[in-house]
């Protein structure tokens, strides 16, 4: 939806960290700072912190939304669906609906880096569903998995 009027108005929205959300896991925290119910639906943005060795998700495809990737720190491996580089502070990685990709931190560091996705879908679900899941021991059929994956887009390649 575009702006209309002429003089403008009082729309944007502050969110002191304080009041952001956050998933903390062994191996990364996930802190949803700015999810599609904040945005109007119109992205979402998340930081997502790996601790050293954290690992990450294989290459996988979703198909409605993008997902961007922004290093801020540490050294991320990222998947462009050809290969893997070694991402550090300040590179980027643009992932288009149907792109493959993937990301993990196979370093002895920690490394930080935003995730915006657009639009703005309920992301952190699968990161709270996912938790739960873990932490509660249950064990997942391969049927349950893929249905867990397709509910939240993730499609998942190898």
């Amino acid at each position: 939806m575009s702006y209309v009027g002429s003089t403008g108005e009082i729309s944007a929205s502050y969110r002191p960290l304080e009041d952001v959300p956050t998933l903390h896991r062994p191996k990364q925290t996930v802190r949803f700072t700015a999810p599609g119910s904040v945005t109007n639906g119109q992205f979402g943005l998340f930081r997502y912190e790996m601790k050293p060795r954290a690992g990450g998700p294989g290459p996988h495809i979703h198909k409605t939304f993008s997902e961007s990737f922004y290093v801020l720190g540490g050294t991320v491996r990222l998947y462009n669906g050809e290969k893997w580089v070694d991402a550090t502070s300040g590179d980027f990685l643009y992932v288009p609906e149907g792109g493959i990709h993937a990301f993990r931190n196979d370093s002895d560091a920690d490394a930080a880096m935003l995730i915006l996705f657009a639009p703005g879908t309920p992301r952190e679900r699968f990161f709270t569903e996912l938790a739960e899941i873990v932490d509660s021991g249950r064990t997942l059929s391969e049927e349950e998995w893929a249905e867990f994956y397709a509910r939240h887009d993730q499609y998942n390649l190898r």
